[in-house]
């Protein structure tokens, strides 16, 4: 499994992310109830944490709009993945309940305030890399509504995750395809855990890695890219 951030690197020098390759997953539909509990406890910390503050004073909320600035993205009609979650949280609504897995990083990202991405790894094809957008790319939207075309390729610029043969995540970290959703049937994911220069991207890791071991029998191999390394292979 290899990932490259090298593209970027010269226009977003504080970029860095976690590599996770999780293995041996058992995916369920519903959370435990320590898991439940867990997660309604980060959802009463968040708002203890950030209560008063305006969205854009967050750290983590502040980091991704200076990042989406940098590709072109001056308004909030695009909000990263962890700025959609404090504000929803914030706002008094609940963390999606989707199943066990995207629960646990959801968390772990309204906790730490990174944004968090996974994908299936049996359904992807490495390498994989952030990068800009390219004319050929072609995107699957996950959030279109039915009855709606999810075709929507990404524009000229635009920073993206893609893997050899198409887009798996549009606006960094805004949108991700519907070809590599993480679902019950999941046994191997590729988590990246992405960082903008504020925050602690390897405690946000390690209690990520440790949670999804514990809820869904996990095995994890962590890597870290940055400018100084910006390509990392797992085996």
């Amino acid at each position: 499994m290899d990932l490259t951030i090298a593209e970027l690197t010269e226009h977003f020098p504080d970029f860095r992310v976690a590599v996770i390759v999780a293995e041996e997953l058992t995916i369920t539909p519903a959370r435990s109830q320590t898991l439940a509990n867990w997660i309604v406890s980060r959802e009463s910390a968040c708002r203890e944490r950030y209560a008063g503050m305006e969205l854009s004073a967050i750290p983590g909320v502040a980091a991704w709009r200076s990042a989406y600035k940098g590709f072109g993205i001056k308004k909030t009609s695009y909000r990263s993945s962890v700025e959609r979650l404090i504000k929803r949280v914030l706002a008094g609504d609940s963390l999606p309940a989707i199943n066990s897995f995207v629960d646990i990083y959801n968390a772990v990202s309204l906790e730490h305030g990174f944004c968090i991405g996974a994908d299936d790894l049996d359904k992807i094809a490495p390498p994989v890399a952030f990068r800009f957008s390219r004319p050929d790319d072609s995107f699957l939207d996950m959030g279109a509504e039915a009855g709606e075309d999810p075709n929507d390729p990404p524009k000229d610029g635009e920073v993206v995750l893609a893997d050899s043969r198409h887009v798996l995540c549009r606006r960094w970290n805004w949108r991700q395809d519907m070809r590599s959703a993480i679902t019950t049937g999941t046994k191997r994911a590729l988590i990246t855990v992405q960082a903008n220069g504020w925050g602690d991207l390897e405690a946000a890791t390690n209690e990520l890695a440790g949670r999804l071991s514990a809820e869904c029998g996990s095995e994890a191999r962590i890597a870290y890219a940055g400018r100084h390394q910006p390509t990392v292979v797992i085996r």
